[in-house]
């Protein structure tokens, strides 16, 4: 399974390195927030496999869409808004557990039912793709894009905190500002694989 995700990890930074940047970066904030909860290790695991994979659908969109320097045109936008489906589509081809491939296709929903692909709204989001799209929306924000300069770690705090009552989970936005706020995380500081016992 480690060997698959390798590869597949690979071909994306062969197709877009700041793609992979993010998807690992995503992924440390991910597990950070998942640890907090008292996420076990086999949990813990698949949600690892889902962070550092959440954009592989990416890979069926064309380049100059994904590193496009000005704003994206309504038209490529919704082309960008398939790439949750097309890694559903990929991972559920793939032996993972079959979550894995539901964490992916989730990873854009919110809890009003504003997102997609499917207008899923609060508990019928799994806990993991709520997880994953607070630590998503922080590393998108706080990082450089193709389209904007980086807005910084307060900004990305702000976004999740206005709108913890309506877009993003209220327990994992609380979790998420105490990591930065009180407990210095940096995407840097954790590692993807972690050695140490998980609570079981």
């Amino acid at each position: 399974m480690e060997k698959i995700v390798n590869a597949l990890i690979a071909a994306i930074e062969v197709w877009d390195p700041y793609t992979s940047g993010h998807q690992k970066r995503v992924a440390t904030l991910a597990l950070a927030i998942a640890r907090e909860m008292g996420f076990n290790r086999k949990r813990l695991d698949i949600l690892r496999i889902a962070a550092i994979l959440h954009d592989i659908g990416k890979i069926n969109l064309p380049s100059e869409i994904l590193c496009k320097p000005g704003k994206l045109a309504d038209c490529e936008f919704n082309l960008i808004k398939i790439h949750s489906e097309a890694g559903y589509d990929i991972l559920k081809k793939i032996n993972f557990p079959d979550i894995v491939a539901d964490i992916v296709y989730q990873h854009h929903e919110k809890m009003d039912g504003s997102g997609y692909p499917r207008g899923l709204k609060g508990t019928d989001i799994l806990l993991e793709a709520r997880i994953l799209n607070v630590a998503d929306v922080v590393e998108a924000i706080s990082s450089n894009r193709p389209y904007r300069p980086a807005l910084g770690v307060n900004e990305a705090l702000r976004e999740i905190e206005e709108n913890d009552n309506n877009q993003y989970d209220q327990d994992t936005t609380k979790i998420c500002l105490t990591l930065f706020k009180e407990k210095n995380f940096k995407f840097e500081d954790i590692k993807l694989r972690e050695t140490e016992r998980e609570p079981s």
